[in-house]
């Protein structure tokens, strides 16, 4: 697990982190105040890397700015806020954003990701190990064709995140991540969904990932600093 990093996760909605459930966001409930869960993962955790979903941002029913902004002065933030276009990451990195998510979930135009580069990150967003997009061509593919299509020459990090396995305790989907790794060697991966425990981490090390998404576990407290070292 030597190297592996532990990114965790906030997810945002009208203000309040929240607690995804598999991607079924009418289920997700508050589990506290981001700024002190973010304290609390660098403080207790000595986690300084987060993944910040805006919600709100993502579903277009309004924006978190000004939390992310806040959370950015406390950690290296790579930031999901629905994304598609330049001048919007650009905004959002100069509020404070490290690294900028573009998820599949809402890129209307494949082509549309070569511009966000190398600012962005890839975010290959999946249900059941298929990817979600409104672009019919990344619509429904597996995620190793997805990758593929969207494969280009400033790409260096993607986030392979499958919904269905977020908060399900079902864990992280390993063979997917040997899959990728094998293909796509020159890319880090960091995986997304269903992290259960320190076993889960290393089996993901073990598989090729340069990192994972975690958030059940810490809140639970089954990956804490003992695990963690």
């Amino acid at each position: 697990m030597a190297g592996l990093r532990v990114v965790g996760v906030i997810d945002l909605k009208a203000g309040a982190a929240v607690h995804a459930v598999r991607g079924e966001r009418e289920r997700y409930r508050p589990v506290g105040d981001p700024l002190s869960l973010a304290r609390r993962f660098r403080d207790a955790l000595g986690i300084d890397e987060l993944y910040v979903a805006d919600l709100d941002a993502i579903t277009g029913t309004g924006g978190n700015d000004a939390v992310i902004g806040a959370l950015a002065s406390e950690a290296r933030v790579m930031l999901d806020a629905g994304v598609s276009k330049p001048e919007r990451a650009r905004a959002l990195l100069d509020l404070g954003v490290h690294r900028v998510v573009v998820g599949t979930e809402t890129l209307t135009d494949a082509d549309a990701l070569d511009p966000l580069l190398p600012e962005a990150v890839l975010s290959v967003d999946l249900r059941d190990g298929r990817t979600i997009s409104p672009d019919p061509r990344l619509a429904g593919l597996p995620a190793l064709d997805a990758v593929a299509r969207l494969h280009c020459a400033g790409l260096r990090e993607v986030i392979v995140l499958d919904l269905a396995r977020v908060g399900s305790g079902m864990g992280p989907d390993v063979r997917l991540i040997a899959e990728l790794h094998a293909a796509f060697p020159g890319l880090e991966l960091l995986a997304g969904g269903g992290v259960r425990d320190a076993d889960d981490l290393r089996a993901l090390a073990d598989a090729g990932a340069a990192g994972a998404l975690v958030a059940t576990a810490l809140h639970r407290g089954v990956i804490g600093p003992r695990e963690l070292r």
